[in-house]
């Protein structure tokens, strides 16, 4: 029976992880081509340019917006779980409330802000008609972000996977054409429009299944109480880790220019973006089930291990891949003038194997109303990595930036494996440290192929590591899950599996 369920608990991690998954291999799909554009007609430039300036927009959307897409979650989810349809609307009518309040806040900071941030973020004045219309994009973001909170509240996971497939071609054909007709002057247009697509694509969806009503008591804030309480330790958290993105980008930017940062935003772009189709799921899904566990113990450190098995068996390979064939794709997703950011790529990956470690264990102060726990662990990951930053760029230029996000990526899981284990009781479990010891020396093993071997035996010895990393994970996972089965069946015409 016990063998059943953990079967049946790691297909569910699987399948979702698989749907939201898929939808960002379409997202990406079209994010290469998209981005392939952009590098071609606006160069590392105009690159950096769009990268400073949506780390601005969400810096000053992290700092307002309440942490509601953490707090309206897991509100409208107890609700939901409760089968009280008056409560849930009430629920839902309160998110809309704060939501609009929020909107409304955020532009008004990014009007009021806006010649601190051109003055801090490329050190003159001449960017402030620039932030100024770039403030109603914040408050599109903070409606948006309520409704994406209620769709995933109500698990309604697939209408919010079709939400992203439809911005994602809804936002190529926004920016495009601007940077097209207008190169660098059509940034700002295609950032606020970008921003208007998803909460027009979001809000039908969302308006569909539950028309848009708003609480006008005045007791609205004061029953949004505890929604707000957990997610202003969020939404510290998250100014926090928006401010150290944005000081680094302006850092960089001040000390090397714009081109630079657009070197820096590639590398992120080919991992931490990338990887994003893998580590989706844990906002979507594994949150709001982390969430509905009651109480600490057996059963909240098993969803925890479960989870943390499949994320690093599925994006291992990934990983791998994208570290060995890295000549090829970087060219080929941007241009040969980003080449001078492989090396840091590189180490930014090595990186991405303690993140999808990690990142499971980093949700559990959410998952337990430990808002501050979650506060003080994302404040000390934020100063790490902007103080090594600064000492490793400046000593090591891009190379260095890479070397500061591995060792405070390293530091981080260190700190979390400790601090979890002391608050919570996390044990991690033997099954995971097996699967650690088995793809982490396949991942270091990819990038000595990199750096130690040239011409034709790089790619015999590359091809032959991410074989031995993908032999691994489907090995394992087909052993623990019964989707193999019901994929095969599929294809073979015999049975259909549920999205």
């Amino acid at each position: 029976m016990e063998k059943t369920e953990k079967a049946s608990s790691y297909s569910h991690i699987l399948k979702y992880t698989g749907i939201f998954g898929s939808v960002q291999v379409i997202g990406i799909l079209i994010n290469i081509l998209r981005v392939k554009i952009i590098a071609v007609l606006l160069g590392p430039q105009g690159v950096g340019l769009i990268s400073l300036f949506n780390s601005t927009v969400k810096f000053i959307s992290d700092s307002t917006n309440l942490g509601l897409s953490m707090g309206a979650v897991k509100k409208v989810s107890m609700s939901f779980d409760e089968g009280n349809a008056e409560r849930l609307n009430e629920s839902i009518r309160i998110v809309r409330t704060i939501s609009l309040f929020t909107a409304i806040l955020g532009t008004l900071v990014g009007l009021i802000a806006s010649p601190w941030l051109s003055k801090y973020t490329f050190h003159w004045d001449g960017h402030i008609v620039h932030f100024i219309c770039l403030s109603p994009a914040i408050g599109l973001i903070a409606i948006t972000g309520g409704e994406v909170a209620i769709l995933k509240g109500i698990r309604q996971l697939g209408k919010l996977a079709k939400t992203t497939i439809y911005y994602l071609v809804a936002s190529f054909f926004a920016s495009v054409p601007l940077y097209f007709l207008f190169g660098m002057a059509g940034i700002v247009p295609a950032i606020v429009l970008m921003a208007l697509s998803q909460m027009l694509i979001t809000i039908t969806y969302s308006y569909h299944l539950h028309p848009l009503q708003l609480r006008r008591e005045r007791d609205v804030f004061k029953k949004s109480y505890d929604m707000v309480s957990l997610g202003i330790g969020f939404v510290l958290a998250n100014v926090a880790n928006a401010a150290a993105d944005l000081i680094i980008r302006s850092y960089i930017n001040n000390i090397s220019g714009p081109d630079t940062v657009g070197l820096y935003n590639a590398g992120f772009m080919m991992t931490m973006t990338y990887a994003g189709m893998i580590f989706s799921s844990l906002d979507a899904d594994y949150y709001p089930r982390l969430s509905a566990i009651k109480e600490l113990g057996k059963e909240f450190n098993n969803t925890v291990n479960r989870q943390i098995e499949v994320t690093l068996l599925l994006i291992a390979p990934f990983l791998t891949l994208l570290m060995i064939g890295l000549p090829i794709l970087l060219p080929m997703f941007y241009s040969t003038r980003f080449l001078p950011a492989v090396e840091m790529i590189q180490l930014i990956i090595i990186a991405m194997y303690l993140r999808a470690v990690k990142l499971p264990i980093a949700y559990m102060p959410l998952a337990r109303n430990a808002s501050r726990s979650y506060l003080l662990m994302e404040g000390i990951y934020a100063v790490v990595l902007v103080c090594s930053t600064i000492f490793f760029y400046n000593k090591y230029g891009l190379l260095g930036a890479g070397m500061a996000i591995l060792f405070t990526a390293t530091f981080d899981f260190l700190m979390l494996m400790a601090y979890m284990r002391y608050r919570f009781g996390y044990v991690m479990s033997a099954t995971v440290v097996k699967y650690i010891c088995l793809q982490f020396p396949v991942g270091i093993l990819a990038y000595l192929v990199t750096v130690m071997t040239t011409s034709w035996t790089y790619w015999v010895l590359g091809i032959s590591v991410v074989a031995i990393s993908s032999a691994i994970s489907l090995t394992i996972l087909r052993s623990k899950t019964n989707l193999w089965k019901a994929l095969t069946q599929k294809f073979k015409g015999k049975g259909k599996l549920e999205p």
